[in-house]
């Protein structure tokens, strides 16, 4: 089966082809972020504009990449329909749906979150279960038990700002441009982790996280000390995020007796993050599963395979979907 993945859901405009669960035949991502970089964040109205412009082309290029020419090109197409911005949203899935309907095939929408799960399968089709995921993003810092495919355990989450929210707008402040992430991470290379002790919030307690006081902690430091380096403002930060995330994590996956750590989202990305976590899990004797650069960020080839499983499993969805911007996981207890 090929499935036709459409991920519109923030910023990146991307289609993908995926055959027979972890096969990439293909995926386009065209990145947004030199269109808001100006404003130092994603402008919502600007990315569905965007979208609008992108989408047609990116899927089109997706197909040919992956010789999907017959009639129908491919078996069935998958959207994201959440979380997300709504704008952006409506983009994707209605492109979705026109096309499923043209070819006459099922279409199915994807949770964004759940779509970033896959994206470890694309990169490690071998998974053995259990396993922790840290997923960490702009929008969310969630660790998820997950038993098998499709089978979640919400463990903890963040109860303000989102561990990438904190990264762009610390960023931001230091004047480090956007997106704030890669930024403040090569920044951080100057700079001395050890030259600001800032606080971890609930470091030491259970899997929820929070990062407000933090960010905030950064601004009142810099406040009063204005010609700190900011290099070492920098370095210092990126440690008290990355040090909570892990001394979560590890927690989790001895608790719950997991047989690794599976990394996810964008955050996923950072280089202090990624060594981190594979020293620990070397220490610690279980698996370090860290994605590739190109399956942390927003891809389409992740919605694709996540689609194929929620078709063989749950069925197609109804043309009356919506975009729902606060879609969750559905967590099995």
């Amino acid at each position: 089966m090929r499935v036709l993945g459409i991920e519109t859901s923030c910023d990146e405009t991307a289609a993908a082809v995926v055959a027979d669960g972890p096969t990439i035949l293909s995926s386009v991502v065209s990145s947004q972020v030199d269109l808001h970089a100006r404003y130092g964040g994603v402008v919502p109205e600007l990315a569905g504009r965007a979208h609008l412009e992108l989408l047609t082309p990116v899927i089109a290029e997706a197909l040919e990449r992956a010789d999907a020419d017959g009639t129908p090109p491919v078996d069935a197409v998958a959207a994201t329909c959440g979380p997300g911005l709504v704008g952006s949203l409506l983009v994707g899935l209605s492109h979705g749906k026109a096309l499923a309907m043209a070819w006459d095939v099922p279409f199915v929408g994807v949770n964004h979150l759940e779509g970033h799960l896959f994206a470890s399968l694309l990169d490690h089709p071998d998974l053995e279960w259990p396993l922790v995921v840290l997923l960490v993003s702009g929008g969310h810092t969630v660790l998820v038990l997950v038993e098998g495919v499709g089978r979640y355990r919400l463990l903890g989450q963040t109860v303000d700002d989102a561990a990438g929210e904190a990264f762009d707008k610390v960023a931001r402040f230091l004047g480090l441009g956007y997106p704030g992430g890669p930024a403040v991470d090569r920044e951080a290379v100057h700079g001395d982790p050890a030259a600001f002790a800032f606080p971890r919030a609930m470091r030491d307690d259970g899997y929820d996280f929070s990062f407000s006081g933090l960010k905030t902690a950064v601004v009142r430091t810099v406040e009063k000390t204005p010609e700190a380096p900011t290099a070492d403002v920098a370095a210092s930060f990126q440690e008290a995020v990355i040090d909570v995330l892990v001394t979560k994590a590890r927690r989790a996956v001895a608790d719950t007796g997991a047989r690794g750590l599976c990394l996810a989202g964008g955050v996923a990305a950072n280089s202090l993050l990624r060594r981190r976590v594979e020293a620990f899990c070397g220490a610690d004797d279980v698996a370090a599963l860290v994605p590739s650069l190109a399956m942390c960020t927003d891809n389409a080839a992740m919605v694709a395979a996540a689609g194929q499983w929620r078709l063989a499993n749950d069925g197609p969805s109804p043309l009356s979907l919506g975009a729902d911007p606060n879609l969750f996981f559905s967590f099995t207890g």
